[in-house]
């Protein structure tokens, strides 16, 4: 079976938070940003319904591929009615803001993608590396690396075979409240060190652990119409 090794960062991390990961190369995104949620301590991963917004951004085809139920609905309602609603547009418009008219049709012209219905393949091998973002109040940024294709993988499940450093968990407040986190969640003379303990079990958080993250891979047990 022909797979990705891939290898995902958290842009932005300081040391470095990142997993290297052999996954089917026919999957969705939906499967790619799984991936990313197992090996990290986010929770928004198939079979539970999403817990945050996410998108992968494929600029070089004027591409955004989202679980933004709104920004779809919105593209198609555009698609559908993209010459009325352009002229109306540049017709209302006064000249002072025609730039920003032309700005605002150009995001519209983006094409949005559901998670579901397209595939990582084509457009991993072409670009080399995606950027992922996930929730957009803590905006996780992630680059997702092609570091090379594997022609005889034998599973039909993603692999953990690398990383370093434990991943935030959800609602933590960014990068910037992780590093609050974990100040408290070391330090038992913190007068907050209960509280945060016992808050980081409730969701979920856990020590960085490849067995542990390969168990909760393999045991994912996916749709075959989404590899």
């Amino acid at each position: 079976m022909k797979a990705f090794q891939i290898k995902i960062e958290l842009i932005g991390s300081d040391p470095l938070i990142w997993r290297r990961v052999i996954m089917p190369a026919d999957a969705t995104f939906n499967r790619l940003h799984d991936v990313i949620q197992t090996v990290t301590n986010f929770r928004s991963g198939y079979p539970y319904d999403y817990y945050h917004l996410f998108q992968f951004d494929l600029a070089a085809d004027n591409i955004k591929v989202t679980n933004n139920e709104e920004a779809y609905e919105e593209h198609q309602f555009f698609k559908k009615n993209r010459k009325r609603l352009e002229e109306k547009m540049r017709k209302d418009t006064s000249p002072e803001f025609e730039s920003f008219v032309e700005i605002q049709i150009n995001n519209m012209n983006t094409v949005i993608r559901k998670p579901t219905g397209i595939k990582i393949d084509q457009y991993i091998e072409k670009y080399g590396q995606i950027d992922y973002t996930y929730d957009f109040g803590d905006n996780w940024s992630f680059l997702i690396k092609l570091e090379k294709t594997v022609e005889d993988y034998k599973h039909g499940y993603p692999t953990l075979i690398d990383g370093a450093e434990t991943a935030p968990p959800e609602d933590v407040g960014g990068l910037s409240g992780y590093e609050d986190f974990l100040e408290i969640y070391h330090n038992k003379n913190h007068p907050d060190y209960e509280e945060i303990r016992a808050w980081a079990e409730e969701v979920r958080y856990e020590e960085y652990d490849e067995l542990f993250i390969n168990r909760m891979l393999k045991a994912i047990k996916y749709k075959k119409n989404e590899w």
